[in-house]
């Protein structure tokens, strides 16, 4: 995933960012691209691991595939050559953009990928979509991961929702304070 190819005799040269929306046949890699992020070992490489909060799946197939078939909304996908390094889901709800499941490979994060990934959602849902605003839904005890957000120009709202204990498409909470809080952010 961190392919490099000399491009002059003592330089090193990446391949430029190159985004898409997902399609169908993309699902089982950003559902594998997700869980590597957020769940388990793999995801301790980076981060924004949620492994000391939440055990389980952090999404599936059916709710990949939702996204990417639903009107005014995608999921969108970061490659660097022929690999998949980040993705993020973009759409619109409630008269905003929402912006969710941003996922960087664990390996890659502070790399500055997350912030090109973030630039172009937003871009995507002021710009495709017409939205004027950009929400997003985060663990309030992210206290990192929220204010990484609010140095990209994101502030607590103030508003919070319940974590959804005991439906397991969220995963399998380690801790009984979890709950989310909305991020929002003027495009």
């Amino acid at each position: 995933m961190n392919w490099q190819a000399p491009s002059e005799p003592g330089t090193n040269w990446l391949p430029p960012l190159a985004f898409r929306a997902a399609t169908p046949a993309d699902v089982d890699a950003v559902v594998a691209l997700v869980e590597s992020a957020y769940r388990g070992h793999a995801s301790r490489a980076g981060w924004t691991t949620e492994a000391d909060l939440l055990d389980g799946r952090r999404t599936n197939a059916d709710d990949v595939l939702a996204n990417i078939l639903r009107p005014q909304s995608q999921v969108l996908l970061a490659f660097r050559g022929d690999a998949l390094v980040a993705c993020a889901h973009v759409a619109v709800e409630d008269g905003a953009g929402y912006f969710g499941m941003f996922s960087v490979a664990p390996t890659l994060q502070r790399s500055g990928l997350g912030k090109a990934m973030m630039a172009e959602a937003e871009r995507i849902a002021r710009q495709d979509y017409g939205m004027a605003l950009m929400r997003m839904t985060v663990i309030d005890v992210r206290d990192e991961l929220i204010a990484w957000y609010e140095r990209r120009g994101y502030r607590r709202t103030g508003v919070t929702k319940p974590f959804p204990y005991g439906d397991e498409r969220f995963g399998i909470p380690l801790r009984p304070d979890l709950r989310f809080e909305v991020l929002e952010k003027a495009l």
